[in-house]
């Protein structure tokens, strides 16, 4: 859990510094080719103005020369008039540069198909038009941008290892807290076991030697059914702190899920047809996965457990498992009123009970987080669905290869 919440803060922190930079870089992109569309800008008006010199742009220090060409038209002949752009040797790609500038009626603009940059004069008689090579702008912008990109990238990973660093800090006291809390369950678990075992011992021995209609019976037998309850609650907190302090199950080794999932409901068939609501199970054969056998059998008894409480009466609870992409799927389903989304996204959590939809009061809430925990042990998943039609408990978990 601590290791994900810092994650969590890394991810958190890189995203917002991430999204800074990349906004940085947008507007600085933006920016850099609007000065340098300015200059060239500036050059062309320099050059339909006198035609003479040298015109360039700065980069990296020095001055690069950006090639250039000016023509009058004059009707339908077009003259060249100067300029030290190298390939006009061709008369069609000239005259089809300045058809396509005087197709835009625009006074400047830009030529995509040949990446030239245009301003238009009118002379009176002829119509004045310099071009400017916009080739020398994008080498130029790409490698600006090319040593930006580079520094913010350099940035990042020194920023990731700094939230790294700053994440243990910031979550050293969440992780002493979730460190003594699990310690305090452990404890207090392991406390509690010994005096209900004599509790246990006693009410027995009082319910065996009282007579069966006298009222120190019926005593008896009451502080053995809530010592029994209080019993398995402590057992349940004692699995719970074991998983977190991340205790593995006693042996992962190949078990015939299939034989595991058909006990469990033969096992269950009586106790379902009890409650009024039989068992219907559709078990695929020869499914072996690897796991601990005592937990995967306790998480399908959590799960059908829970589908018999809390089913509809008279009617029928559903185990289904079969082969999934390399993983066995175990459904286990019941009919009754839907589960709302808000109880659905906590159904999992320790001690929740969506009381409000399932009408349910046994129970102390743990069960499910039980077998939640049992899922992930076995690098499996378990959720849970809930529609009109009925509520499904889904769990997968790898087959062994």
């Amino acid at each position: 859990m601590i290791r994900k919440l810092r994650w969590k803060f890394v991810a958190v922190c890189m995203l917002l510094v991430t999204a800074l930079l990349v906004t940085v870089l947008v507007a600085v992109f933006y920016s850099l080719r609007g000065n340098v569309a300015d200059l060239s800008r500036q050059m062309l008006r320099q050059i339909i103005r006198e035609d003479v010199g040298v015109y360039a742009l700065p980069a990296d220090g020095q001055r690069v020369a950006l090639p250039y060409f000016t023509v009058n038209v004059w009707g339908e002949s077009v003259y060249v008039t100067g300029g030290n752009y190298a390939e006009l040797q061709d008369s069609q790609t000239l005259r089809a540069m300045v058809d396509e500038c005087l197709e835009q009626n625009a006074r400047e603009g830009t030529l995509t198909s040949c990446q030239m940059r245009y301003l238009r004069r009118s002379n009176g008689l002829y119509e004045r038009i310099a071009f400017v090579d916009m080739s020398m702008e994008l080498v130029m912008l790409r490698r600006m941008m090319t040593s930006y990109v580079i520094i913010a990238l350099a940035a990042l990973l020194v920023l990731l290892g700094i939230s790294i660093l700053l994440s243990r800090s910031v979550t050293r006291p969440a992780e002493q807290a979730w460190s003594r809390q699990r310690q305090f369950l452990s404890d207090a678990s392991h406390e509690l076991k010994t005096p209900l075992t004599v509790i246990l011992s006693n009410a027995q021995m009082l319910a065996d030697d009282a007579p069966q209609d006298a009222p120190q019976a019926r005593r008896a037998d009451n502080i053995l059914a809530e010592a029994r309850r209080m019993s398995g609650l402590v057992e349940a907190m004692l699995t719970l702190a074991r998983a977190d302090q991340g205790v593995r199950p006693a042996e992962m080794v190949p078990c015939r899920f299939s034989d595991l999932v058909t006990d469990c409901a033969l096992a269950f068939e009586p106790v379902a047809f009890e409650a009024g609501k039989p068992l219907e199970e559709d078990v695929a054969p020869d499914l072996t996965v690897v796991g601990d056998p005592d937990r995967l059998r306790r998480l399908v008894t959590i799960l059908l457990d829970n589908a018999v409480k809390y089913g509809a009466d008279a009617s029928p609870v559903s185990l289904t498992l079969s082969a999934a992409e390399r993983a066995a799927k175990l459904t286990v389903s019941n009919a009754g009123e839907p589960i709302p989304p808000e109880h659905l996204a906590h159904i999992f959590e320790r001690f929740y009970r969506a009381d409000a939809s399932r009408g349910e009061s046994s129970g102390f809430g743990l069960g499910l987080s039980i077998a939640e925990t049992i899922a992930r042990e076995h690098k499996g998943t378990l959720r849970a669905e809930s529609d009109e039609q009925s509520t499904r408990f889904i769990f997968t978990i790898p087959l062994k290869r």
